[in-house]
């Protein structure tokens, strides 16, 4: 099929390459002009494990090309896939739909034949017949195009998986000749075994924030736990691991620690409830205020435990940040937890030197005030502090041994708690993590630390300040 994904960022790249490399014939659209260049050329704008290899596939089968013009998309396609953001409104919590709209404002106009526009972006439940009404006034007399929406459903570092084996397929549109192309555009996934849910837009649009309005309350929920598991000096992962036996409740996204981030479920859970109160239902998700509170709190507690470990006062206090991302096998720093932690260490007055695998350059352009590094043990050289802040796989496969050497202090506030601590402990570190039973005492993040402030004797307490640092 002849299709057209509008919106080239990391859900309509992803899309478009993905189709093409079932067979479709597509066209991806985007107003930036050096982001299509990018694309063209087999060079994804962001960093995605196993993109590259599709996005060059697709290109050389010939099955895939881009444009800035939408009156090309217009006479190209016969399904128009809607991929723009839909960002969180400045000074409001409810969604901003100005680039959806301008999609549709300058698609329609140009449309010459009968086709499908397809919604994929994440947006307020009514959105989709808001459109159709929108479409019939703007496309020339005698065409007619159907709306349809059906809702994303990727994890950043999984998404070209969760596109070509996604675990479901929801399609809410109004017709039955909607419901058939769409069914065709998805043949492949579909003779594989994959579910195929047929309903109406509202509950096409609803499905997506429900379901990140979930996974959001889950996280929220075990990070609830690990605030009580402090007070009682309890262990939230044993806890977590007890619930997690239950099969009403199960383990994933059960895990205590810094909190969600990114460019979804924030945003996606406040779009939601801003939504309800609209519909006059805002009290049925009002819960949603609460999950979002406890999430943006886990940042604060975690600056205050690296505060305490660090014997009350970060002021001078050289800080390695391992993570800048807002979860690994990603570039993606928007909302990141690890990142909002490192900047208010930096506003204490620490020296915070911050090292990802492939997020520095975007992290340096939101928070240029931090030092980055490329090299982990340059970073963390003569440290007095080191918060693991992202889970990133060569983290979790450090030597605490080699690293108790670089440091100038071996303590270590495990954010994630996602390390081997009976492993750093035995290597000589101190580790705190939320939620855990601490071995300095009650894990109260206000609680001042009465540890006694040490140093390592090594060549590494006094490293070259610079090196390694962008």
């Amino acid at each position: 099929m002849r299709l057209t994904v509008i919106g080239t960022g990391y859900l309509g790249a992803v899309h478009a390459a993905c189709m093409a490399d079932i067979g479709h014939d597509v066209l991806g659209v985007d107003v930036d002009t050096e982001k299509i260049d990018a694309l063209a050329e087999g060079r994804p704008p962001f960093y995605e494990p196993g993109l590259d290899e599709v996005l060059t596939r697709a290109l050389a089968s010939g099955r895939l090309r881009f444009t800035t013009s939408l009156r090309e998309a217009a006479a190209h396609g016969e399904v128009h896939f809607v991929c723009v953001g839909t960002p969180q409104q400045p000074g409001s919590r409810a969604a901003d739909l100005r680039y959806v709209d301008a999609v549709v404002d300058g698609l329609a106009p140009h449309l010459t034949a009968d086709c499908l526009i397809v919604g994929k972006s994440t947006v307020p439940v009514g959105t989709a017949a808001r459109l159709a009404d929108r479409v019939a006034r703007l496309a020339p007399a005698g065409v007619r195009a159907e709306v349809a929406w059906n809702p994303e459903f990727l994890r950043e570092g999984f998404a070209v998986e969760d596109t070509l084996r996604p675990d479901r397929l929801v399609v809410g549109a109004t017709g039955r000749e909607a419901d058939a192309a769409l069914r065709r555009v998805y043949a492949p996934m579909i003779a594989a075994g994959v579910p195929y849910i047929g309903t109406d837009p509202n509950t096409a649009e609803l499905v997506k924030v429900a379901a990140n309005s979930f996974l959001a309350t889950k996280i929220s929920f075990i990070n609830a736990m690990a605030e009580v598991c402090d007070a009682a000096g309890a262990d939230v992962v044993t806890l977590a691991d007890a619930l997690g036996h239950d099969s009403r409740i199960g383990r994933r996204f059960l895990n205590a620690g810094l909190g969600f981030g990114g460019g979804c479920l924030p945003k996606d859970i406040r779009a939601f409830t801003a939504r309800a109160q609209e519909l006059g239902v805002g009290s049925a998700v009002a819960f949603l205020d609460q999950v979002d509170e406890i999430n943006e709190r886990q940042r604060t507690r975690t600056v205050a435990l690296a505060r305490r470990l660090a014997g009350g006062d970060l002021t001078g206090r050289r800080v390695a940040v391992l993570g800048a991302t807002f979860k690994p096998d990603s570039d993606d720093v928007r909302d990141s937890p690890a990142l909002a932690v490192a900047a208010a260490l930096h506003r204490e007055g620490a020296e915070v030197r911050v090292h990802d695998p492939e997020g520095t350059a975007n992290a340096h352009l939101a928070h240029p005030e931090l030092r980055y590094g490329t090299d982990l043990m340059g970073v963390c050289q003569g440290a007095e502090l080191v918060l693991h802040l992202t889970e990133w796989g060569q983290y979790r496969a450090l030597d605490p041994v080699k690293l108790a050497r670089a440091v100038r202090e071996p303590l270590l506030v495990d954010a994630r708690n996602a390390l081997a601590h009976e492993e750093w402990r035995a290597a000589g570190w101190t580790v705190e993590a939320l939620g855990r039973p601490s071995p300095t005492g009650p894990t109260d993040p206000d609680r001042p630390h009465d540890r006694l402030r040490t140093t390592i004797a090594s060549p590494a307490a006094t490293p070259d300040r610079t090196t390694a640092l962008a």
